[in-house]
């Protein structure tokens, strides 16, 4: 269940949210949803793939996170393993909602945050202040504010960005078969990624068009992430090791 409000100062003065980490916080999890705005920050740490919506059809970007649907090999104990987490995470209880001002005389709509009141890590006792005591925004509301707009940016990016890559034909699908033994397998299903034979052989045209819109460097980024498949590996062989008996 969710219990979406709008946040304010005086009805959640004394809120708090837990900022520790595990599966009852929904962090068991395989791959998690990331956007075009975050990209630099995730290449260093997460392979980035594309994803159709089964829904919309449309593509989406996903970092994985595991070889299985409940696997995040980023969770150690209460803690995300990276030095950077994706926005999506760290928004916790946030979203962004919209709320009808009128401006010069114009109704419109205008995004503000809204706060789900029964996400478990709403707390009043406990985790980081909302507010300050005066009522100002924490540092750490700060922060969500930050990472909601890269996401709401990240989604009016993602289209035209997934049209261009469409058009020029650089999705390609991909199938992601991991071998960590002769026992010990795991095929990832699903998931596209840039061709990049067709990448290469981009005429100038194409490639200036990429460019000036940013997308030339985010497919570069998706390619560059690919070598993070390694480390997720490396992160499921370490988390074998530590469940074998003494």
């Amino acid at each position: 269940m969710t219990n979406h409000v709008m946040l304010n100062n005086v009805a959640h003065k004394d809120l708090r949210v837990i900022n520790r980490h595990g599966a009852q916080f929904g962090d068991e999890i395989g791959t998690v949803l990331t956007f075009p705005t975050e990209y630099a920050d995730m290449q260093r740490e997460y392979p980035i793939f594309f994803r159709k919506d089964a829904a919309s059809g449309e593509y989406q970007s996903v970092a994985l996170l595991g070889f299985s649907k409940n696997e995040n090999l980023f969770l150690d104990g209460t803690r995300w393993n990276a030095n950077y987490i994706p926005g999506i995470i760290a928004r916790g209880p946030f979203l962004i909602g919209f709320q009808e001002q009128v401006i010069d005389g114009e109704p419109r709509r205008e995004p503000v945050i809204h706060v789900d009141l029964d996400h478990p890590r709403i707390s009043r006792t406990e985790g980081e202040a909302v507010f300050l005591p005066h009522g100002g925004n924490s540092p750490y509301l700060d922060q969500v504010a930050l990472a909601l707009r890269g996401m709401r940016d990240g989604l009016e990016v993602s289209k035209t960005m997934f049209a261009a890559f469409q058009e020029l034909g650089l999705i390609e699908p991909v199938k992601l078969d991991i071998k960590l033994s002769a026992e010990e397998t795991y095929s990832v299903l699903g998931l596209h990624t840039i061709d990049v034979g067709k990448l290469a052989q981009l005429d100038g045209q194409s490639l200036e068009r990429l460019n000036r819109s940013g997308f030339l460097q985010a497919a570069y980024l998706v390619v560059a992430s690919m070598g993070n498949v390694r480390r997720l590996m490396s992160l499921k062989r370490q988390a074998a090791a530590r469940s074998v008996p003494a």
